[in-house]
């Protein structure tokens, strides 16, 4: 069985959407306006890529990503591994043809199929409408969250408000940094 990683940068509040400046949100690009750069902070992020096997996200992250990340050396390495897009609106002709091997899944039950598969881990980047889905449904095994020293508000929130039973994580790997970042890796207690 292979492991889910939702990775995220996320505010103390729980916001997760635009952190990288995409338009339309009020604190859009938060993640370098408010907080000093660090190297040392986002060392996760090429141990992800040099760690994933496969990427999984949404239809919105998709369409963000699929125009930029190709052809960035900053996620080279995500170009070889295979993609996979949940979406019910999307069809093959929407998708790059430049980002390798992409394939649309329906539903969550495809998602839980593809985790039955012989494979290493798969990531899931950006996707906050998926990553409420993914955990609710019981999908995500682990989470990487660099957590930003910031109260956001409103915006698209990692986690779901759904009324659910207590979901138990196991805190495998922590660090703070000077600039106030926080990287917190947990496991999901299945």
């Amino acid at each position: 069985m292979r492991t889910l990683i939702s990775t995220a940068f996320i505010s103390l509040d729980g916001v997760v959407e635009a952190p990288g400046g995409e338009p339309g949100y009020r604190n859009s690009g938060w993640t370098f306006k408010h907080t000093e750069f660090l190297p040392e902070a986002f060392e996760i992020k090429g141990r992800e890529q040099s760690e994933a096997a496969a990427m999984l996200m949404g239809r919105t992250s998709y369409e963000a990503f699929s125009p930029v990340w190709p052809d960035m050396a900053d996620f080279a390495e995500y170009k070889v591994i295979p993609k996979y897009v949940v979406s019910t609106t999307l069809d093959e002709g929407d998708l790059v043809s430049n980002w390798g091997e992409t394939t649309i899944l329906r539903s969550l039950d495809e998602v839980a199929a593809l985790k039955q598969t012989e494979g290493g881990p798969i990531i899931v980047h950006g996707s906050a409408s998926l990553n409420q889905s993914l955990s609710d449904a019981g999908l995500i095994d682990r989470y990487h969250l660099l957590v930003f020293p910031l109260l956001l508000g409103a915006g698209k929130r990692l986690f779901s408000t759904t009324d659910k039973d207590a979901q138990k994580l196991k805190l495998v790997e922590h660090r703070a940094y000077d600039n106030g970042l926080q990287l917190n890796v947990f496991d999901v207690v299945h």
